[in-house]
C-alpha cells in the first residue's frame, strides 16, 4: 500500500515536471518562451550571467551558485514536507501490532467481502490514531517547488554563453558522463539514506523508488549538455543533505514525540467497525454483480 502511494507521488511529480516543460517553449529563433520562463527563467538566467560576467566567476560556478540559491530557499519548504511525511511514518510503524493484523486479514482475504471489511477496518484504525491515508506526503508542497526546479533547469539549459563555457575541463555544452554519472550516485544515495531505519519489509517496496528517481536523472542527465547536469549534480547534493537531516536531526525528535503522543493512549483497532462495514460491502458487491448481469442480458437481447 505504501508503495503504491510512493509510485503515485513520482508519478504526480514526473507529470508536473512534463507540464511545467511544456510552459517553457521555443519561438522560431530558438528562444525561450512561456510563463514559467518569463517569470522565473529568465531572472535565473540573468542571475546566472551576472556571476558568470560581472563577477568574472565563470558559467560553471555560476551555475552552482544560483542553483544553490535557489534551493537553500525552498529548503524550508522540503525539509516541512519531510518532516510531515516523517510524523506520518513513525506513526505507522508506532501501529504496527494493530495494523499488521489487520493487513495480514487483507491479504489472506477468502472473499471480497471480507477484503473489504478489513480495508474498511484499517482505514478506520488508521484516523482514529490520526494518521493520514496519502502518509503526510501532501502534494502542495511539492506543486509550489516544481516551478522552481523547472525554471533553474531551463535556465541552466538556455542562458547565452553556457554552451561555450568549461568547468574544470568539462564542456558545459555538451553531454559529461562523468556529471552523469556523479548525479545518478548522489541520487541513488540519497534513495538508500531514505530507507534507513526502515523494516525489510518496507525496504522491499522502497526498492523500485530506489532505482527509479536516479534512472530518471541519469537518462535526462545524458541527453542533455553538461550545464544542465551541473544542475542535477548540485540539486543532488542538496537533496542528499536534506535527507541526512531528516534522519538523524528531525526522525529522532518525532519518535519521541510520536512515543509521547500514544503514551496513556492504549492501542486497540477501531471498534465495531467490520460489523458496520459488512453489510455495506455486501451491498457493493451485490451491485456489481446486478450490473454484469445487466449487461450481459443486454448483449443476449442485442444478439
Amino acid at each position: 500500500m505504501k508503495n503504491k502511494r510512493f509510485i503515485k507521488l513520482s508519478g504526480l511529480s514526473l507529470a508536473t515536471l512534463l507540464f511545467l516543460s511544456g510552459c517553457v517553449q521555443t519561438d522560431k529563433s530558438g528562444n525561450p518562451t512561456g510563463f514559467i520562463w518569463n517569470y522565473l527563467g529568465q531572472p535565473m538566467s540573468y542571475l546566472i550571467e551576472y556571476f558568470a560576467e560581472n563577477q568574472t566567476l565563470g558559467y560553471g560556478l555560476a551555475i552552482i551558485i544560483v542553483t544553490l540559491i535557489v534551493r537553500l530557499i525552498i529548503l524550508p519548504l522540503g525539509i516541512y514536507q519531510s518532516y510531515k511525511a516523517a510524523i506520518q511514518s513513525e506513526k505507522m510503524n508506532y501501529l504496527k501490532p494493530i495494523l499488521g493484523p489487520i493487513q495480514e486479514r487483507m491479504k489472506n482475504a477468502s472473499s471480497q467481502e471480507e477484503q473489504l471489511a478489513a480495508q474498511q477496518e484499517y482505514f478506520a484504525t488508521q484516523k482514529q490514531y490520526g494518521v493520514s491515508m496519502l502518509g503526510g506526503m501532501g502534494c502542495l508542497p511539492l506543486l509550489i517547488q516544481m516551478p522552481f526546479f523547472s525554471a533553474i533547469y531551463f535556465a541552466a539549459r538556455h542562458t547565452p554563453g553556457i554552451a561555450e563555457a568549461s568547468f574544470l575541463g568539462i564542456d558545459l555544452g555538451k553531454s559529461s558522463l562523468l556529471l552523469t554519472a556523479i548525479a545518478g550516485v548522489l541520487y541513488y544515495g540519497q534513495s538508500l539514506l531514505m530507507q534507513v531505519g526502515m523494516d525489510e519489509e518496507q525496504k522491499k517496496q522502497m526498492k523500485t523508488m530506489a532505482l527509479m528517481n536516479p534512472l530518471m536523472i541519469v537518462m535526462i542527465s545524458f541527453g542533455s549538455p553538461a550545464g544542465v547536469t551541473l544542475y542535477w549534480v548540485v540539486g543532488g547534493l542538496i537533496s542528499l543533505i536534506q535527507q541526512a537531516i531528516t534522519n538523524f536531526i528531525l526522525k529522532p525528535r518525532i519518535r519521541k514525540q510520536v512515543e509521547e503522543e500514544f503514551k496513556n493512549k492504549p492501542l486497540k483497532a477501531a471498534p465495531g467497525k467490520v460489523k458496520d462495514v459488512t453489510p455495506a460491502a455486501s451491498a457493493i458487491i451485490e451491485e456489481k454483480a446486478s450490473k454484469k448481469k445487466n449487461r450481459n442480458a443486454g448483449k443476449q437481447r442485442s444478439r
